[in-house]
């Protein structure tokens, strides 16, 4: 989750399924930067990777926020939340097949429909929590 001015920025899932692949259902979804962990990396390394070939932006420092179990009826993930408000660039559609555009919204005015892990670690922020029980 990337803080400016508390605007966060959020990108447009493609429409189509096929290419905003998800087991939770993202397509057409706002969403938060972020992906999968690749073997021996670190939360905040995973972080500042993604976030990079998504957006295009540099983060400096990051640090978890939370951590969310996120299920539907077919899939069941962990998502750990990071935060950033120390960064450098301005965000681009770097992955067009994925993401059609980014924004900044003000937290106060989100978008919908929201991606349920995005959501999620939107919530638990604007909360003070770092792990909420869901249903």
């Amino acid at each position: 989750m990337i803080l400016r001015d508390n605007k966060i920025l959020l990108g447009k899932r493609h429409m189509d399924p096929e290419k905003a692949t998800s087991l939770l259902d993202g397509a057409g979804t706002w969403t938060i930067p972020g992906g999968k962990l690749d073997f021996g990396e670190s939360f905040e390394q995973c972080a500042k990777r993604e976030t990079k070939e998504e957006t295009g932006l540099k983060l400096n420092s990051v640090k978890v926020v939370c951590v969310n179990n996120d299920k539907v009826e077919n899939a069941h993930f962990l998502t750990i939340g990071l935060f950033c408000d120390d960064f450098s660039g301005e965000p681009k559609v770097a992955e067009p097949d994925k993401i059609t555009k980014w924004n900044w919204f003000d937290l106060d005015n989100l978008p919908s429909p929201m991606y349920l892990p995005s959501k999620k670690v939107i919530r638990n922020y604007l909360n003070g929590k770092f792990y909420i029980k869901y249903p």
